[in-house]
């Protein structure tokens, strides 16, 4: 039994089944998505619906709550900045992966799907490791009431804990690195604990451009190149 985890698919769902293929997931894995389904790309609908094809099947798939997540959740309220905030981040895609008009109010998204996202937990933890969206605030005398710090934070290595970790490791997405320094950090997780595997699927970066797998039992990395379109941005 192995424990994968994967960040920031973004609605790329061709690279993220490919994915799997590569690092061929069986029902007695268990698979730690970290967020960030939606938005950007082209078929947020359709990785949606492979997460729940997987826990249909027997495969253990367990999800946490990303930015972009929570950017719908909030563009459901009835104000203007919160919706056009998403819309701008991606949510258009999101919007038409529903067959729907990106201008259309985002409630029009089956509610099936909206109680999936509204339920997303905040942070898994395991006995080596806590796995999380974006980071944790260790400026905060408890990390763990930083909830908006776990979807959002940026720059957070310098206040690192590691006593407050008590040996595990955190991993993380959200903050887009090159592969180069994402497999850096694999190499270095005794010294530092901390990887982020956000290797800028849906960017058009040469260093970027790819979704990551990493092995938490073995401590490998799997790289997939967005196989879904040619990146939508350059990221710097």
């Amino acid at each position: 039994m192995r424990q994968i985890a994967i960040s920031d698919i973004h609605g790329c769902i061709k690279t993220f089944e490919a994915l799997l293929d590569i690092v061929k997931l069986t029902a007695v894995d268990e698979l730690y998505l970290l967020g960030d389904y939606i938005d950007r790309g082209a078929h947020s609908k359709e990785v949606i619906d492979k997460i729940w094809a997987l826990q249909a099947a027997g495969y253990q798939v367990h999800c946490l709550r990303g930015n972009h997540e929570e950017l719908l959740l909030h563009a459901r309220q009835e104000q203007l900045t919160p919706w056009l905030t998403w819309l701008h981040n991606g949510g258009d895609m999101t919007m038409r992966s529903f067959g729907l008009d990106p201008e259309a109010p985002p409630d029009c998204i089956p509610s099936k799907y909206l109680d999936f996202l509204e339920h997303l937990p905040y942070y898994f933890e395991t006995d080596a490791y806590f796995l999380v969206h974006a980071g944790l605030d260790f400026r905060l005398p408890n990390p763990m009431e930083g909830k908006n710090a776990m979807l959002w934070i940026r720059d957070w290595y310098g206040n690192l804990d590691k006593s407050w970790l008590n040996g595990r490791i955190i991993v993380h997405g959200h903050t887009p690195l090159f592969r180069p320094m994402i497999q850096h950090q694999l190499n270095h997780l005794d010294d530092f604990p901390v990887i982020d595997i956000d290797a800028g699927c849906v960017f058009g970066n040469m260093y970027l451009n790819h979704l990551c797998a990493f092995d938490l039992t073995n401590r490998q990395l799997y790289f997939q190149k967005n196989i879904d379109h040619h990146g939508q941005a350059e990221y710097s």
